[in-house]
């Protein structure tokens, strides 16, 4: 048994790659940027990384085979939500689709850019087609739903005709402005943190390998999804894989334990039952380094693991994650979580028994 108490897990860089992760937009089917920064990170770490046709990256950290056990999957997703212009209306504002299941409300009044298909950026704002109380006297209760919401392009536009000169049309991307805030007490709001705040967690374990001369006890591949908000990100998995950790935001509130600074371990989600020798291991393995840590069940909730076993992948799979209040809203964490869910990590891929 491999101890790994107390790993000197570098905060600053995690928090570092965190912040760029946020800044980078990434709704789902459109991570073509974030990627490069992905790649340009792993270069500089010296790990091998490929990409598979639908724009996945999957991260090779080789190992000693100290525990044979076939490879090790740890999978956590760089897209997020978004939106997609559905139509230009006549007077020039945009009607948009979600990309990913967010209530609508958690978006009015949000600014946000418009992604044309030639290379093009617009600001706008996202609103209800009844925005304001000195104009409607039913904005109150106006539902907020796709056909009632609209975005403002902060550009002189009058018309639709005045829009598409613009370059915009339907189809475009819409990302939603992060708005992220690093406070010096550790705490961490943005939009975005599912998942980014997971990824930054496996940086921050690919960079103590590299940097105190370690591998794992088996082969490792990090798989890094782009369409897991849509529900198929990791569903191909190469075929040496026997094991998949998800790494993925724990969700706070109602009956559930986990608070923003623990690792939360997943044992149910809606796609079923996590394995159960993976799950205790884990919570075993949290004890044993002395990590704080939770176990939930999230009967709303779905992960790449859930799209691998989906796919017909032939695994044993786990989901943990740092705990983030406000899911798929203006969610928070704290470097705490992340350090904890890297650190869990790095004592699962160690273990030699």
């Amino acid at each position: 048994m491999t101890t790994v108490l107390n790993p000197t897990l570098n905060r600053e860089y995690m928090m570092e790659i965190l912040r760029r992760l946020l800044d980078t937009p990434s709704p789902s089917g459109f991570c073509m940027e974030i990627m490069k920064l992905v790649r340009d990170e792993v270069d500089q770490l010296g790990y091998k990384l490929e990409m598979t046709p639908k724009g996945n990256a999957i991260i090779t950290l080789p190992g000693s085979d100290k525990y044979d056990s076939g490879t090790l999957a740890l999978t956590a997703h760089v897209d997020t939500l978004g939106g997609m212009v559905r139509s230009i209306k006549p007077d020039g504002t945009l009607r948009f689709t979600p990309i990913g299941g967010y209530a609508m409300q958690s978006v009015e009044n949000e600014y946000c850019l418009v992604h044309t298909r030639d290379g093009r950026t617009y600001e706008g704002t996202v609103l209800t087609n009844k925005p304001s109380v000195h104009v409607h006297s039913d904005m109150r209760d106006w539902k907020r739903d796709e056909a009632n919401m609209e975005i403002r392009i902060d550009e002189t536009v009058k018309s639709k005709e005045d829009t598409e000169k613009l370059g915009i049309a339907p189809g475009d991307f819409i990302s939603w402005d992060p708005r992220t805030r690093m406070m010096p007490n550790g705490w961490i709001k943005s939009r975005h943190l599912d998942d980014k705040a997971s990824v930054a967690a496996l940086f921050g374990l690919m960079e103590w390998m590299k940097r105190e001369g370690k591998e794992p006890s088996r082969p490792v591949k990090i798989i890094l999804s782009t369409y897991e908000e849509v529900g198929h990100g990791a569903s191909y998995i190469p075929a040496d894989i026997t094991e998949m950790i998800a790494v993925d935001m724990g969700a706070i509130g109602d009956d559930l334990s986990t608070t923003e600074h623990d690792v939360s371990i997943c044992a149910k989600d809606s796609s079923g039952p996590y394995d159960y020798g993976m799950t205790s291991k884990l919570i075993d393995l949290a004890k044993r380094e002395g990590l704080p840590y939770a176990v939930d069940i999230y009967p709303f909730y779905g992960s790449d693991a859930s799209a691998a076993l989906r796919g017909g992948n032939n695994i044993r799979a786990a989901l943990i994650g740092p705990g983030v209040h406000a899911s798929h809203g203006m969610e928070r964490t704290h470097a705490d979580a992340v350090a904890n869910t890297a650190a869990l990590l790095l004592a699962y891929v160690m273990e030699t028994e």
